[in-house]
């Protein structure tokens, strides 16, 4: 007789011992699972579509379409962008417009001309300066100015054009960064000269940066389509964006539609990344082709 059958219990089936290789694997897998994601996060490129609607908007634009693209940061989607062209095309936009730190180094200034070329035969294309263009110095800027314009994309310097549609008209406008030169004119200045030149018109104001929404607004533009701010790098639910690109907490103005008096900006959360925190950094913020209907 064994000694458990002598107490009269019956015999307990040994643990199994886990094997360390499993908790490995396991570990490795949420890992690359983990990483994978974050990448997505970072990279994966999502297109939104957004309603403006506008108060003074003349009625022969109700329904205009504009696509913007905004702080690329010299990031290629596919050769040549091509992703990033074929969701372009695939929007069939009636504008697009470009609203600085398409680059900021001087050897990204290689890829412009094939995104050039493909956004101006899409549609009309505009160009606004960013600070990081700017830091790399005047002479960069001008190139970069003269490539896009031969390649058919006009950038706007502190000047403004007159768009017809359906037979109505607005002002389509473009202020360069405040990186730039420091006796350029301002915006509240160009303002002014547009109501000398064709009083009355609707407003559309392209600018880098969206932290300065509450100057354009008192300068008087109807509508404004800014970046900058890349989203708040991470973005909160329920309270937005939590970094700005100077490195403080809770932004205001990092995506989508804000109204400040009779003004309406829209901020795109951009392209590509810059280094706040780090280069290649998102959270619940995946870079953004912004699609941006107008309605009267």
């Amino acid at each position: 007789m064994t000694t458990t059958e002598r107490n009269g219990r019956a015999r307990q089936p040994g643990k199994r011992r886990r094997h360390p290789l499993r908790w490995v694997v396991g570990l490795l897998v949420a890992a690359l699972g983990g990483w994978a994601w974050f990448q997505w996060q970072c990279w994966g490129l999502q297109v939104t579509q957004t309603e403006a609607v506008l108060d003074r908007l003349p009625e022969g634009f109700d329904g205009y379409k504009i696509v913007q693209l905004s702080d690329l940061h010299g990031h290629e989607y596919g050769e040549g962008n091509e992703e990033l062209l074929a969701l372009v095309r695939e929007q069939k936009p009636d504008l697009i417009v470009v609203t600085g730190d398409v680059i900021d180094q001087e050897g990204q200034m290689e890829m412009i001309p094939a995104l050039a070329k493909g956004l101006a035969a899409i549609a009309p294309s505009y160009y606004v300066t960013g600070n990081h263009e700017w830091s790399l110095g005047t002479g960069a800027v001008k190139e970069l100015k003269n490539v896009l314009f031969q390649c058919g994309v006009r950038p706007l310097s502190n000047q403004f054009e007159v768009l017809e549609r359906n037979g109505s008209q607005m002002v389509l406008a473009g202020v360069d960064d405040p990186n730039g030169y420091a006796d350029q004119m301002t915006p509240e200045a160009l303002f002014a000269q547009i109501g000398q030149q064709t009083p009355g018109l609707f407003t559309l104001l392209l600018a880098h940066r969206n932290d300065r929404f509450g100057e354009y607004a008192d300068a008087g533009y109807d509508f404004v389509m800014s970046g900058h701010g890349h989203g708040g790098i991470v973005r909160l639910p329920f309270l937005g964006g939590l970094v700005g690109t100077n490195r403080h907490f809770f932004p205001k103005w990092t995506s989508g539609i804000y109204t400040v008096g009779d003004s309406t900006l829209f901020v795109s959360r951009g392209l590509g990344n810059n280094t706040v925190p780090f280069k290649g950094f998102r959270i619940f913020n995946r870079p953004e082709l912004a699609v941006v209907t107008l309605k009267s």
